[in-house]
């Protein structure tokens, strides 16, 4: 286990989280998944957050997110489902309206703490 330090601590905290699109629209492409994946590593970077690692299908992204123990991660959460929501529908938005006309993700979303589990280990938990 890698310990990350800050100014009084030293933490190795990690968590997963899963967001679904509207209504489960199957809308995202490789090329979508690719720009949500520089959206959210820009994110999580700006809130001194680091993405460890990042897939995704049709509907679903998994993220699993290495965080400093001052960040809130509702707040977090929040702000990479906004901007990314926002820049998608921007970016996409021929493809997008299509089937996402008044928001992008699904107003819930599945987070959960983590240690050294694996992306595929989560989509097969959230698969059963």
């Amino acid at each position: 286990m890698q310990l990350n330090k800050g100014y009084r601590n030293t933490y190795c905290l990690k968590f997963h989280l899963v967001l679904v699109t509207k209504d489960h629209c199957k809308v995202i492409d490789s090329e979508i998944l690719e720009r949500l994946h520089e959206i959210m590593a820009a994110t999580c970077q700006k809130w001194r957050c680091k993405l460890e690692s990042f897939s995704g299908d049709e509907s679903h992204v998994y993220l699993r997110i290495d965080f400093p123990p001052d960040v809130q991660l509702s707040k977090l959460v929040n702000s990479l489902k906004t901007v990314s929501s926002r820049l998608i529908r921007k970016e996409f938005k021929a493809c997008i309206d299509n089937f996402c006309k008044d928001a992008f993700w699904h107003g819930t979303y599945s987070i959960a703490s983590c240690g050294e589990m694996s992306i595929e280990e989560l989509k097969r938990y959230v698969e059963e």
